[in-house]
């Protein structure tokens, strides 16, 4: 088995080209719109457990990789007043330059029997709409695949042999098979491939850093299960 890791909100850096959409957007920019706070963090530090790792550092609020070019929220607020040929060039040179080369690794190893994981690595905030989520770690899969069932049911298992008070849940705080990066991903490869987003709470995190100790409880679970 090969385990790919990818990491699509890393950051909220702007491109110099753009930077003027984003005028006075400091306080934004450096919240859970902007990027997935400690993403990168946790991508980082499972980076050596992975066969081939990705990870993006634009902003979501340019251009949404975890998301389908037909889908509304492709572009944010702050960019879908570009004209279509910005438009684009920002599909060109971040969207499908991310994308493809994820792809074209997996499909490389499926194409040739080899089973791969892909593990998309995300955070969300505690709060959201005056609601707390009542989650720590979200796994998030597509139910109908019985495969990326049991692998997050055997994942869930290793972290509570680890940890027993982490609140660990299923599809939750977003549904697996919602628009996404995996679900597009399961369309082009329909045989050898899971797809999984690890949702972390974002209460873990503190100066863009996540909790070193579930860091080693996320890395010595999926190490454990990658054997």
């Amino acid at each position: 088995m090969k385990l790919i890791l990818t990491c699509e909100h890393g950051g909220n850096k702007v491109p110099k080209k753009y930077q003027s959409y984003f005028n006075n957007q400091e306080v934004v920019l450096n919240s859970h719109r902007g990027y997935d706070i400690g993403a990168l963090d946790v991508f980082n530090h499972l980076k050596p457990l992975a066969n081939f790792s990705k990870h993006s550092e634009t902003t979501r609020l340019l251009i949404e990789l975890n998301r389908s070019l037909h889908h509304k929220n492709l572009f944010s607020e702050f960019s879908k007043s570009l004209i279509e040929e910005e438009k684009d060039e920002l599909i060109t040179q971040y969207y499908l330059d991310y994308r493809d080369e994820v792809e074209a690794v997996l499909k490389k190893h499926t194409e040739a029997a080899i089973k791969v994981t892909h593990l998309s690595i995300h955070t969300f905030t505690p709060i959201w709409n005056e609601t707390e989520r009542n989650c720590d770690i979200g796994l998030l899969f597509d139910s109908r695949i019985k495969s990326e069932k049991t692998f997050c049911k055997n994942l869930k298992k290793e972290i509570q042999k680890i940890d027993k008070t982490l609140n660990i849940r299923f599809n939750y705080p977003y549904l697996g098979k919602a628009d996404g990066f995996t679900t597009y991903l399961r369309k082009q490869l329909p045989s050898n491939y899971l797809g999984i987003e690890i949702e972390i709470n974002q209460k873990f995190a503190s100066n863009n850093k996540i909790d070193l100790n579930l860091k080693a409880t996320l890395f010595s679970a999926i190490q454990s299960l990658c054997k």
